[in-house]
């Protein structure tokens, strides 16, 4: 027994060791969830949420890095260094001893609430690292540097040793979404594969969440709260020689939470289109027609799967644009005098035929390039084939 009590005491000893580092090296974060390397906002919008990783930079792991996945409502991403037990309601270089790097206004926080201008502002798909100088360590300061795609932004020297210094990430607004990458060595260029742009980008003005190869559109988002919508808008209005579009549905997804229409410049990427003002839309899960608004009218049948949906401006024949010409001009507005809005294709016809054919697969096909928005959530597709069901908006 005296031979066995010594081993079992050195293998407590042991054991506790573990647990003091554990607790040592535990990763904090407060209104925040983290999937894998993903961490997401899970806060009101007036409550700060904080990340903070479980060990500091070190000569062996001076660098991170954090991809923007969604800018949410404002954008109030900080990337910085705090210190390991930092007040998880505070963004990181808002309190002493933490500097950090903030997307929405370019500015940089070193241990005050004031930023001072830094650099560019950051948006989805943009990089934002953060790194100290290996070379410039001196006793009680560290040189800290910022980047952005990769390329170096700016740098400052903070009054705090590298081990008293721990990654961190601060998200402020609802949809706000990062990749953290713990790992990554400062000078190795990353893989684009997420910055692949099709070949047709040009006809679009932006993507947000739905992926396009050729004529294919596909929502890659996550479908997990109201945010989470993919919107498609083309780079170019509606005119008189290309005044409509359709699209059809081959795969509705879990809801059918598909919608088309004509939308503003700078639309909300988060809202569906007719949610919002500058907007009109009609619907596909219940049928209704939203224009600038949250709550929906009832307008035509609901769309599934086969469907064909169909939008477009029917113009009289002597309007003309305001540029004085017919050309498809994105800074040329259309500015029809709005009167009524009608269905012109759906009559209260409760007998109408259902011929859609099953198609498989989870992509949106548009052969018309002369579109102008949609959107998608949980998986939905469409496909663009002439002459079947539609519904036509018409201003007269």
């Amino acid at each position: 027994m005296d031979e066995i009590n010594p081993h079992y005491r050195f293998m407590n000893w042991r054991r506790r060791i573990r647990e003091v580092r554990a607790v040592r090296y535990r990763e904090r974060f407060k209104r925040m969830m983290r999937d894998g390397e993903v961490l997401s906002y899970q806060g009101n919008s007036d409550e700060v949420g904080c990340y903070v990783a479980p060990r500091p930079l070190s000569k062996g792991n001076c660098y991170f890095e954090v991809t923007i996945i969604d800018t949410g409502v404002r954008g109030m991403i900080a990337v910085g260094l705090v210190p390991q037990y930092y007040k998880l309601d505070h963004q990181p270089g808002w309190l002493p001893h933490s500097v950090a790097y903030h997307a929405d206004d370019g500015k940089l926080y070193n241990g005050n609430t004031i930023g001072q201008q830094f650099g560019p502002k950051c948006n989805c798909g943009d990089r934002i690292g953060c790194g100290i100088y290996l070379e410039a360590f001196e006793d009680r300061q560290t040189t800290v540097f910022f980047t952005k795609n990769g390329k170096e932004v700016g740098m400052v020297v903070v009054p705090a040793s590298p081990e008293a210094l721990y990654p961190a990430v601060g998200m402020h607004s609802l949809g706000e979404e990062v990749q953290l990458d713990l790992q990554v060595e400062w000078g190795m260029e990353k893989e684009d594969g997420l910055m692949i742009v099709d070949s047709h980008e040009d006809e679009w003005g932006r993507l947000h969440d739905v992926r396009f190869t050729g004529s294919v559109l596909e929502y890659m988002g996550k479908g997990k709260s109201i945010v989470d919508v993919g919107l498609a808008q083309a780079r170019l209005p509606l005119n008189t020689r290309c005044h409509y579009y359709e699209l059809e549905i081959t795969d509705a997804g879990e809801k059918c939470y598909i919608a088309l229409g004509l939308a503003r410049r700078g639309y909300p990427k988060n809202r569906h289109p007719g949610w919002s003002r500058g907007s009109i839309a009609y619907h596909a899960d219940d049928g209704k027609l939203f224009q600038g608004s949250g709550v929906g009218d009832a307008f035509g049948p609901r769309c599934f799967e086969g469907d064909v949906m169909v939008c477009g401006i029917m113009f009289p024949q002597d309007y003309i644009l305001d540029s004085g010409d017919d050309r498809d001009d994105g800074d040329s507005e259309l500015r029809p005098k709005q009167q009524r809005v009608q269905n012109d294709l759906y009559m209260n016809d409760e007998d109408e035929e259902e011929d859609g054919e099953e198609l498989e697969g989870r992509k949106v096909v548009v052969r018309d390039f002369c579109l102008h928005q949609q959107t998608f959530k949980q998986g939905q597709s469409v496909s663009s084939v002439r002459g079947r069901r539609g519904v036509m908006l018409n201003y007269s």
